[in-house]
């Protein structure tokens, strides 16, 4: 008796319908789009803040030997270029007194807030004068602030541009607000997310801890005294001379004084409202 070999005879595969084949194609193209969406984040939540983290230390560190040099060489005439580092205000002065007093010739030099994209609105910054350094360029850094509690320690440049300061991981001092260590107010902007953040944790800054800033000329220090957790990005009062803020009555200063204001985004990864921390003066000391 032969034996017989089954045989099995498959179908022909079926053909999908034009429906499945669209969502087919939707599904495909949601998850190679969620992965580009993750690669952006990525990007601006990591990449950014690495790249802007490296290039401050670089550059405060350029500032700090460039400082060295002049030092060691009677001046800063006697440096290098005076470019990025150049000094562009001297200590305080006799008219200038760090007990809260204020020359005359200080008066006004209102500051008008802007958004971070005011790349445009160049400032002539403050000054008496009798300044023997020149206002810095627009976009130079020229000074170092350090916050000892929350760990900043980042460069100061010129103007609020995101392109050309903000994003590089510096703080940028608003034009035509006192430069350090002069009456009225030096008033300075950061990220508080993405391209570096400096300004991220400056909420938990307390009254009493320091801001020091550096320049070529003195180290001053300044004192947080005040907050403002939240105002509109439009109340250019805070960074006036005398800082007092137009939309929150009762926030801020009356009395003509040398202050710091630093200023940054809030809530976090938004920038609809504006945080605000205020110092004052306590002591400089020369290089």
């Amino acid at each position: 008796m032969r034996a017989t070999v089954p045989v099995v005879q498959h179908g022909r595969a079926r053909r999908r319908t034009p429906a499945v084949r669209a969502l087919w194609g939707a599904a495909e193209a949601a998850v190679t789009l969620g992965l580009v969406l993750l690669l952006l984040v990525a990007h601006q939540l990591w990449w950014t803040n690495r790249q802007a983290r490296a290039a401050a230390e670089r550059k405060v560190a350029a500032l700090e030997e460039a400082w060295k040099e002049w030092g060691e060489e009677g001046g800063p005439g006697g440096g290098p270029d005076a470019g990025d580092g150049a000094p562009p205000a001297s200590p305080v002065g006799a008219g200038d007194r760090a007990d809260g007093g204020r020359d005359r010739s200080h008066a006004g030099d209102e500051g008008d807030e802007g958004d971070a994209d005011d790349a445009d609105d160049a400032g002539t910054g403050s000054g008496s004068g009798s300044d023997p350094a020149p206002t810095p360029r627009w976009d130079q850094a020229y000074a170092v602030l350090r916050i000892p509690r929350i760990g900043i320690r980042v460069p100061v440049a010129e103007g609020v541009s995101k392109r050309a300061v903000l994003n590089h991981g510096y703080a940028g001092h608003y034009p035509r607000t006192a430069q350090p260590g002069r009456a009225g107010n030096f008033a300075l902007a950061g990220h508080r997310n993405t391209h570096g953040e400096p300004f991220r944790h400056i909420n938990r800054l307390r009254r009493g801890d320091e801001i020091r800033v550096e320049t070529a000329h003195a180290v001053y220090t300044y004192v947080v005294d005040k907050a403002l957790a939240r105002t509109s990005a439009r109340d250019g009062g805070v960074i006036g001379a005398v800082p007092r803020s137009e939309v929150r009555r009762g926030y801020g200063y009356r009395e003509p004084g040398y202050y710091v204001t630093l200023t940054t985004c809030t809530p976090e990864y938004t920038s609809k409202y504006r945080l605000v921390v205020w110092g004052k003066l306590r002591a400089m000391r020369p290089r």
